[in-house]
């Protein structure tokens, strides 16, 4: 039962739960919009010299810590339950945001909000998608997906809020605010989520969960030994690079190349997290019609496309165009990457296969930002930026002709 309803009906209440959560952890993807106040914190405020590759490495290092949690948080669910892994993860997450608020350095900030919020975020990230899944054998891709939105569309709320808040308490009193907020929400979302009994299934559902999981008897030993775990890994890998590139300087490269006004490229970064959101289930859609392989050449076509086009023709509209595609795009890999390691190996050990692919999210955290930085500092425009990301994109298209069905 939930809150008088019956589990039919009341297993619903969770999926919306789940998406409120993963708004709240999903806040890393405004860090765009901090870049520039946290610039002007160190350099006026504590008198310190700072990089753009430095202003970008906390994004980096929360993203990372991010990757490497998660998949060793998933063996601690059946023991303790998905209530307490997202109250333990929502209590590290928030107490990252705000202990980041009293950083004197930026290795502090690396650190504080960097290493304990993306830890946070790693431990809760995973428990409303298990539970969904759980919940729902007979919906379960669509359940999972409504999840999984909340944490890209985080951005269309969170970016327009630190937006007014960095206006009203300054850049620091923003990260408090937030951690606070986060801190609060996570653990009162959390109380409501248990899994269901064992063996229970949903009314007209033919079968139980665990067939409909469709296990199957490909483990992790084998599948690091094989040509398409690495070919995923790669496309992944770049896939998230640009993505996560793009979300990291979306609102400088705005201001900086192409001139927009400091309040509309705020008010961008919530629009592009739209696409971010939406590219999950579209592409998740995708991978099943035309199989992994050609759909991760369609992201590759299209980020190579609009990077080229950005780099070509530096506008406001291409801007727009370029940067909705590049969200999409990284959105999209975080439903095809799941999706094609569920086909490929199956799901009879589908927590630990798919917490290694995953890895790659967090590659792609380091050095997408950090390559975009470096450029920035070395040539002084965002701009050189482009090109980069459209040869990786060719690489991406060579790699995935090994991501073979059979």
């Amino acid at each position: 039962m939930f809150w008088g309803r019956d589990a039919e009906k009341g297993r619903w209440i969770l999926v919306f739960l789940g998406m409120a959560i993963n708004l709240c952890l999903g806040s890393v993807y405004s860090w765009s919009v901090f870049v520039g106040p946290l610039t002007e914190y160190f350099t006026k405020t504590l008198g310190q010299a700072v990089t753009a590759s430095e202003i970008l490495m906390p994004f980096s290092v929360f993203l990372a810590c991010f990757a490497i949690a998660m998949p060793l948080t998933g063996k601690y669910l059946d023991i303790y339950g998905p209530r307490k892994i997202i109250m333990a993860g929502g209590v590290l997450t928030g107490l990252g945001w705000i202990l980041a608020s009293f950083s004197t350095s930026v290795l502090m900030l690396y650190f504080l909000y960097g290493v304990i919020g993306g830890l946070g975020v790693g431990i809760a990230y995973g428990a409303p998608v298990a539970a969904a899944a759980r919940w729902f054998p007979d919906r379960r891709g669509f359940a999972v997906g409504l999840v999984l939105l909340g944490f890209g569309f985080s951005a269309f709320i969170t970016a327009n809020l630190a937006g007014v808040l960095i206006g009203i308490t300054g850049v620091m009193g923003t990260f408090r605010i937030f951690g606070l907020a986060f801190l609060i929400l996570t653990l009162l979302l959390a109380i409501p989520f248990r899994f269901p009994p064992s063996g229970w299934t949903p009314k007209g559902f033919a079968g139980s969960p665990a067939a409909a999981s469709c296990a199957c008897s490909t483990a992790l030993p084998e599948m690091v030994r094989s040509g398409r775990f690495y070919a995923l890994w790669l496309c992944y890998f770049i896939g998230c690079l640009a993505g996560l590139m793009a979300i990291s300087i979306s609102k400088p490269v705005g201001s900086e190349v192409v001139g927009i006004e400091a309040t509309l490229g705020i008010m961008l970064v919530g629009f592009f997290a739209i696409f971010n959101g939406g590219g999950r289930p579209v592409f998740g859609a995708l991978t099943d019609m035309i199989n992994p392989r050609n759909t991760a050449i369609v992201t590759f076509i299209l980020i190579g496309g609009a990077s080229l086009l950005l780099a070509s023709v530096p506008s406001v509209p291409v801007y727009i165009l370029a940067f909705a595609l590049l969200w999409g795009c990284l959105g999209g890999w975080l439903a095809i990457a799941p999706a094609s390691t569920a086909r490929f190996f199956g799901t009879g050990d589908y927590p630990r296969c798919y917490g290694v692919i995953f890895l790659a999210y967090g590659a792609g955290a380091i050095a997408g930002p950090q390559i975009a930085g470096y450029i920035r500092d070395a040539t002084g425009s965002y701009l050189g930026v482009f090109p980069v990301v459209a040869v990786l994109a060719l690489f991406g298209i060579i790699t995935a002709f090994f991501m073979k069905d059979t």
